[in-house]
């Protein structure tokens, strides 16, 4: 039982941990933090399949948050967002 409990406590300060290190889109240029480039995505499905690729090639990147600065297309979607630190 004790190490249920220490595995359940371990997986939520994981998960915890993670979240924390995620992009946070935001509308407008953060102020204090410089631009570090930008990146692009394309999705077949909808406008939130193409905001959660741009979230994860931001994080990976290593940013600490995003700006998607051009959306298009119909059937099949592009973006590209720029990047902050």
């Amino acid at each position: 039982m004790k190490t249920i409990a220490m595995t359940i406590a371990a997986l939520t300060l994981a998960t915890a941990s993670f979240s924390t290190l995620a992009a946070t889109e935001v509308q407008s240029a953060p102020a204090g933090e410089q631009t570090i480039g930008t990146i692009s995505a394309s999705s077949n499905g909808d406008l939130g399949t193409l905001q959660s690729k741009l979230n994860a090639k931001a994080t990976e990147a290593g940013a600490s948050s995003y700006r998607i600065i051009g959306a298009s297309g119909e059937n099949h979607m592009y973006g590209t967002a720029e990047l902050y630190k």
